[in-house]
């Protein structure tokens, strides 16, 4: 099986796995008394998307490795590609009834590895529609997904800006970046929910930026590099945008662990090179 074949295959896994994960979300709305790596609270929801992704992917021949945002470390279940999963990001919107989804880095390395070693990336989202977004290196296409199936595919390249959205909070912003956030509010429209699945989705069909930037208490951010925002930097960069923590792009950034973070920009080249201006 080639790489591309391998990669369809973990792709067709995730997409047959989300309705059970979507299962979770009746009853699975509230907090238990483990806390995830990143020390955040996790809904009975969270460790049932990482348990139903575990089993389904560590399953595969083809898959070496498992990484969730969930775990400590890594599961060693063969030789293989490296999978890395945010099992169900925006996790908290499910309290109010918002966007959630799934991210999926697929590495050719073992973890932890920067970007450049991704074989391909691909985010769900469960929205009034359950769709994928899936990125092989040569383009990006989003489908339907209907009983664990996908439907309908069309290519996405990034449209011209009209939508932003920031996170992190305004007084915890830097300088440069509350100067770059003032001209940015006044030319595009806010779009910000709270789960980057449904913000960066904003991005690739509207044009625009999502960014998580760095902070002044968390100079790298909140979001974790190999989970978030590798996966969603080369879903942008292969729909023809850009991203960056600040000074490089995503996919270059080297982790020294899995649950690394990293300040977070993504959306059109000409603002993705304005960010880093305002930020240097």
């Amino acid at each position: 099986m080639t790489t591309d074949e391998t990669f369809e295959d973990i792709v067709e896994t995730v997409v047959g796995a989300l309705p059970r994960i979507e299962e979770g979300f009746v009853g699975g709305r509230t907090y238990g008394d483990e806390e995830n790596p990143s020390g955040q609270e996790m809904l009975a929801a969270d460790e049932r998307a990482d348990e139903v992704l575990q089993d389904a992917l560590t399953s595969l021949d083809s898959v070496g490795e498992y990484a969730s945002e969930e775990r400590a470390d890594t599961v060693d279940c063969g030789t293989g590609l490296s999978v890395a999963v945010d099992p169900l990001d925006g996790s908290s919107n499910l309290v109010t009834n918002n966007l959630a989804g799934v991210i999926v880095g697929v590495y050719d390395s073992p973890l932890p590895c920067p970007g450049t070693e991704l074989v391909g990336a691909a985010y769900a989202v469960f929205g009034p529609l359950t769709t994928v977004v899936v990125a092989d290196g040569g383009s990006v296409t989003e489908y339907v997904v209907e009983d664990g199936e996908r439907q309908d595919g069309r290519e996405l390249r990034l449209p011209e800006p009209t939508v932003y959205g920031f996170g992190g909070g305004v007084e915890n912003w830097t300088d440069g970046f509350v100067k770059f956030a003032y001209e940015i509010e006044r030319e595009l429209k806010l779009r910000y929910g709270g789960a980057m699945v449904g913000d960066v989705n904003q991005v690739l069909h509207k044009g625009g930026i999502f960014a998580y930037p760095a902070l002044k208490d968390r100079p790298d951010g909140k979001l974790r590099l190999l989970f978030e925002g590798a996966p969603m930097g080369f879903i942008v960069e292969t729909a023809g945008g850009a991203s960056s923590d600040g000074e490089k792009s995503l996919v270059e950034r080297q982790p020294d662990g899995i649950h690394d973070r990293t300040p977070v920009h993504v959306g059109n080249e000409s603002i993705i090179e304005r960010l880093e201006e305002a930020v240097e």
